[in-house]
């Protein structure tokens, strides 16, 4: 059997050892988190032991930490023109979004879709602040909706000075940290984020958890009715063993990150530094800009992305291109899209994320597939000419 080499942790993390044993051991507390017996009690234990593991990660407390099901929900959650502001109900008139978010956000979360509004990036992949200050002005009240880094490029938001611009105006910032918590410094009070979205198993915890964080900014209604749980921002019986393991996993990564974003940087540079070598014509998308450390989002002239990646598969190496929907089919990338990219290179754009397990041998495994792939494609390209 060839072995395998994961290449994609922007997409999932593998499951942390700290996770899988909070997972395990909440499977052996059978009440519900609500009763008041001591079985419930157990239940609620956890789930508050990891309410405040979560916040520890990103500098919250844990009173402002709601749990979801994962980070789609909590930015639905978050993306609404209902909200309450330090005590005070507001309706935001308009909600901004860059064009590069995930689809969870350019959705617009119960905004009607003509008051949603995307917002330029530049062709760095940075979005562009100034245009943003154009746009908010328009708005009595707006809400914006920002990510910290771009889980395609890696490239890094300049949010706090989003935020400074954003509360000058009046308005309420968002920010989905799903790719910069426990990866980089992801701290709420730095970024002056008044909402922000953090996800389980992206960091090593189990699927099925995230959560929003706020600072004196909620929504004024639940997106999911019922029972009340959660504060009664997340109605239904909670997940605790998937709550269990995030809590874990934000407590590992915590801990480990910063030797992790160093060493992952490193390698990160080993791969783009022999892709130069091997293949000189390659383009790295936002190379020239602050980008996570983990992160390598590459094209090459007359590569196919989807080709690629089932070449990398049978090569052994897992890899990622553009967006993938529910149906697994790799489309064009919006990101690239939005960054006016040369349409010839998006079409064979290629992530590579790594992680805290991937090691220099996992680089040269990458290499080789490579070499191998894009060998392969170019001879069947010169075929068919």
């Amino acid at each position: 059997m060839t072995e395998r080499t994961y290449f994609d942790w922007n997409a999932t993390a593998p499951l942390r050892a700290e996770a899988r044993a909070a997972v395990l051991g909440a499977f052996d507390v059978t009440a519900t988190a609500s009763s008041v017996h001591s079985e419930g009690r157990a239940a609620r234990g956890l789930i508050e032991r990891a309410r405040g593991q979560v916040a520890a990660l990103i500098g919250a407390e844990a009173k402002e930490v709601v749990f979801v099901s994962g980070a789609t929900e909590a930015n639905a959650l978050a993306l609404t023109p209902e909200l309450v502001v330090r005590g005070r109900q507001v309706t935001c008139d308009r909600l901004f979004v860059s064009a590069i978010e995930h689809s969870s956000v350019l959705s617009g979360g119960r905004f009607a879709p003509d008051r949603v509004e995307r917002l330029s990036v530049l062709a760095n992949g940075v979005i562009d602040v100034a245009a943003l200050k154009i746009a908010i002005a328009q708005a009595k009240t707006p809400l914006v909706s920002v990510m910290h880094a771009n889980n395609e490029t890696g490239v890094i938001q300049p949010v706090a000075e989003i935020a400074a611009i954003v509360h000058e105006a009046g308005g309420i910032l968002h920010v989905d940290a799903v790719q910069t918590a426990g990866r980089i410094a992801c701290d709420m009070a730095a970024l002056a984020a008044d909402m922000l979205t953090v996800s389980s198993h992206k960091i090593g915890g189990p699927q099925g958890a995230g959560a929003l964080i706020m600072r004196g900014v909620q929504p004024a209604a639940a997106l999911l009715k019922g029972g009340g749980q959660e504060r009664g921002f997340r109605a239904g019986t909670e997940s605790v063993a998937a709550i269990a393991g995030f809590g874990a996993a934000a407590e590992a990564a915590a801990s480990t990150y910063e030797a992790a974003a160093d060493r992952m940087a490193a390698l990160r540079d080993r791969f783009e530094s022999l892709l130069r070598i091997a293949t000189p014509q390659a383009m790295v998308f936002g190379a020239e800009v602050p980008r996570l450390p983990n992160t390598s989002y590459f094209s090459a002239p007359g590569v196919k992305a989807e080709t690629a990646v089932i070449s990398f598969d049978l090569n052994g190496v897992a890899v990622s291109s553009g967006s993938a929907c529910s149906s697994g089919k790799v489309t064009q990338s919006h990101v690239l899209t939005a960054m006016a990219a040369d349409p010839a290179l998006a079409a064979g754009a290629l992530r590579v994320s790594l992680g805290w397990t991937t090691t220099e041998p996992d680089i040269d495994r990458l290499i080789i597939a490579w070499k191998r792939v894009a060998a392969a494609l170019l001879k069947r390209q010169a075929q068919a000419a």
